[in-house]
């Protein structure tokens, strides 16, 4: 008891010595002004998105653009889009060119399976393609000129890194856009325009 009274006595003396102490600041130890710089508001700006559709019901998007650029429009070479004229007017072409730049990163175009690993052309074992296939939507997809990541039997995740774009000026020295070239179909069934499954569309976000 007569020590907590002590603690209490000491607590009490020294409160009342602080209510007396006078506290100047000198100019070293005054407060610094607080500056703010206002930023003007960031301007809005439009964004191209890519959104994939969704074919199982599950509310979430099936597909994915493998290089998150636009397809190919026309180059010395003709045209990246499904259907465009080849060698003459003699075939269409079966894919959807999408715009890379050589060394970016290529990423799945559908979640699944890697199913094979080939080669572009018969002449060229520097150009491969990756084959996907999905069971559970029934879709396979084939991205050309890339340089793989995976093996076969991986299994991926849409939008998953599959490798790096190759760059195609050895191939095609006259002027051709380095693109990745996007094949989809169902098993066993000829190819379908990608653009039917992945459209393109503007959102408009604030810019930085």
């Amino acid at each position: 008891m007569g020590a907590a009274l002590g603690v209490a006595v000491l607590l009490h003396a020294g409160a009342a010595a602080a209510a007396k102490l006078d506290v100047k600041f000198t100019s070293a130890h005054a407060p610094l002004p607080l500056e703010l710089t206002l930023q003007p508001p960031a301007e809005p700006v439009k964004v191209l998105t890519w959104e994939g559709v969704d074919v199982d019901g599950d509310g979430a998007p099936d597909f994915a653009n493998p290089t998150g650029k636009a397809p190919r429009t026309h180059d010395a070479y003709g045209y990246g889009a499904f259907g465009a004229s080849r060698d003459g007017g003699s075939r269409p072409h079966e894919g959807v060119d999408y715009m890379a730049q050589a060394g970016q990163d290529v990423v799945a175009p559908v979640s699944g399976f890697v199913t094979k690993i080939g080669f572009a052309y018969a002449d060229d074992a520097n150009l491969k393609f990756v084959e996907i296939t999905n069971p559970a939507i029934g879709y396979v997809a084939r991205v050309f000129y890339v340089d793989p990541s995976v093996e076969v039997g991986a299994a991926l995740r849409l939008g998953q890194p599959i490798g790096r774009a190759h760059g195609l000026q050895a191939r095609y020295p006259g002027g051709m856009t380095d693109h990745v070239h996007m094949e989809l179909m169902r098993p066993g069934q000829a190819r379908i325009d990608a653009t039917r499954v992945l459209a393109q569309r503007y959102v408009t976000r604030l810019g930085a």
